[in-house]
């Protein structure tokens, strides 16, 4: 779990990376521009390389990887969060 603290320098960042993409089709960046502005979880999925998180772990293989994000209420306690079951 992150916070995001400062949505609009993420978009900003997130849109940044997305114009430096030499190989992306100019169509795709349209796209792609438009859902970092519309989505913390998008912006991140194009700013986090899941494969670098766990490249260097012994016995870790990178299966599938997503992110998804949720408005949180200021102050709530993330372990009051009945709805994941972390260890089950």
């Amino acid at each position: 779990m992150l916070e995001v603290a400062d949505p609009d320098r993420l978009t900003s960042v997130a849109r940044q990376r997305v114009d430096d993409d030499e190989l992306m089709p100019d169509a795709e960046r349209l796209a792609a521009r438009d859902a970092v502005a519309g989505e913390p979880a998008e912006a991140i999925a194009y700013l986090v390389e899941p494969i670098a998180l766990v490249t260097d772990l012994p016995g870790v293989e990178l299966a599938h990887a997503s992110w998804s994000s949720e408005p949180a209420e200021a102050g709530s306690d993330p372990a009051e969060d009945h709805d994941t079951d972390w260890f089950g």
